[in-house]
């Protein structure tokens, strides 16, 4: 909506950031919405900081937003996080605090989630999208033809165009 304000957003980039692979802004074209199966934002950035990898860097999302609607950036959108296998590259990841499955993610008599998602932790998620979209150029990939998807199905891209968003 042209009328909103953006999102207040409060960038507490990971350790490592500046050792995540560079990325231009027009390679954007994908957003990937994951629930972070934990319990909380603080533990969510624990993970975040742990280092996975031999280039000194780990796993994480882009945006965080908490059940309250606070939206924190750990990862700037010009750097490739790792939060999608295959699709890294070209996604930009929201990772929604939720406990999901926590703390049984591989248990079969525990893969339904339980905790519903709140309101303001919805209405930050349209505001991030909708802001995300009225930033990028009108050309830029992100602008006009990006999908939403959910973490869990990735490749299968029948998801929300983003102009949908816009309101």
């Amino acid at each position: 909506m042209p009328d909103r304000a953006p999102p207040a957003i409060d960038a507490q980039p990971l350790p490592y950031q500046d050792r995540l692979l560079p990325r231009t802004h027009d390679d954007i074209d994908l957003v990937v919405i994951h629930c972070t199966e934990l319990p909380d934002l603080a533990m969510a950035r624990e993970y975040g900081e742990r280092v996975l990898y031999e280039s000194g860097t780990g796993n994480s999302g882009h945006y965080y937003i908490d059940r309250d609607g606070r939206i924190v950036q750990y990862v700037s959108l010009d750097r490739i996080a790792h939060q999608v296998t295959g699709f890294n590259p070209r996604s930009i990841g929201i990772e929604l605090v939720n406990t999901g499955r926590y703390p049984h993610w591989w248990d079969s008599r525990h893969q339904a989630m339980d905790e519903p998602y709140p309101d303001a932790q919805i209405a930050a998620l349209i505001d991030l999208l909708q802001h995300l979209c009225g930033t990028r150029r009108s050309g830029s990939s992100l602008a006009t033809s990006s999908r939403v998807s959910s973490h869990s199905w990735p490749r299968v891209l029948a998801a929300v165009p983003l102009q949908e968003l816009r309101g």
